[in-house]
C-alpha cells in the first residue's frame, strides 16, 4: 500500500560540466554507472537535496584527474517504486538474498566480492562496496528471472521491478569533538528506471531575498 513514492524530489549529481550540458540539452542522453563498488546498484545517482555534497564529488573528481570542469546538474524525479533503505520492510529483504547469493558462489567455488576502504581514507568508511553493490544486483536480477518465470507460466505477473533505490549513509569524521554527527552524511538515490527523471535543469544561485527585495520593490510608506 505504501511501497510506491509518489512524490517528486529533487536530486543532484556531480560531474564535468559538458555531461552537465549535455543532459540539459538532451535529456535522453543519460549513462548508468555500472562500477563494481556502486553503494547503491547500477544506474544513474543523485544526492538527495544535497547541491553542496554534489560539487563536492565533482571537485574530487577533478582532483583526482577523471574530469576537467567540475558541475552540478540537479533533475526532477519521481522514485516510483522504490527499494527504500529508510525502510526496515525493504532492509529485510537483503539478509535472503545475500544467503542465496553465497550459495551459489559456494557451488561455483568463487570468492564472495568484499567492502573494502578506499586507499588513504582514513576514517575507514569501506567506500569500495562490491559486497554491497553484489548482493542489490543479484536481488534485482532474481526478480527479473521471477517476473519471466511468472509470465511464461501464467502469461502475466504482479511482480514488480524495483523503479529505484535510496539509502542513508553516514560517512567522513565528527563534524566536531565526540560528534555522533559525520562530516558527510548523506542520502543518495540510484535510478534504475530512467523514466523516474522527468528532467534536468542548471541550479540556480541564491540570491540574497532582504538585498533582492530592497531593490525590486518599491518601499511605501
Amino acid at each position: 500500500m505504501y511501497d510506491v513514492r509518489p512524490n517528486l524530489i529533487i536530486g543532484f549529481h556531480g560531474c564535468d560540466k559538458a555531461t552537465r550540458d549535455a543532459l540539459v540539452n538532451n535529456p535522453d542522453a543519460i549513462k548508468i554507472s555500472q562500477e563494481p563498488f556502486d553503494w547503491l546498484g547500477h544506474g544513474m545517482y543523485f544526492w538527495e537535496n544535497n547541491y553542496e555534497r554534489a560539487l563536492d564529488w565533482a571537485e574530487a573528481k577533478r582532483n583526482r584527474g577523471k574530469i576537467n570542469d567540475p558541475a552540478v546538474v540537479g533533475a526532477t524525479i519521481n522514485l516510483g517504486l522504490c527499494f527504500d533503505m529508510l525502510d526496515s520492510k525493504y532492509i529485510k529483504m537483503l539478509p535472503p538474498y545475500y544467503n542465496l547469493m553465497e550459495a551459489d558462489y559456494s557451488k561455483s567455488n568463487k570468492t564472495l566480492p568484499k567492502n573494502v576502504d578506499a586507499p588513504k581514507d582514513v576514517y575507514k568508511d569501506k567506500v569500495l562496496r562490491e559486497l554491497d553493490c553484489s548482493v542489490i544486483e543479484y536481488m534485482h536480477s532474481e526478480i527479473y528471472s521471477d517476473i519471466q518465470n511468472d509470465i511464461q507460466k501464467r502469461g502475466s505477473t504482479d511482480i514488480k521491478l524495483f523503479d529505484s533505490v535510496r539509502g542513508v549513509f553516514t560517512e567522513g569524521g565528527p563534524v566536531f569533538l565526540g560528534a555522533g554527527i559525520l562530516e558527510k552524511n548523506h542520502i543518495q538515490i540510484c535510478i534504475r528506471n530512467l523514466n523516474c527523471i522527468k528532467g534536468f535543469f542548471i541550479p540556480r544561485q541564491e540570491k540574497d531575498y532582504l538585498e533582492w527585495h530592497r531593490d525590486n520593490y518599491q518601499q511605501t510608506a
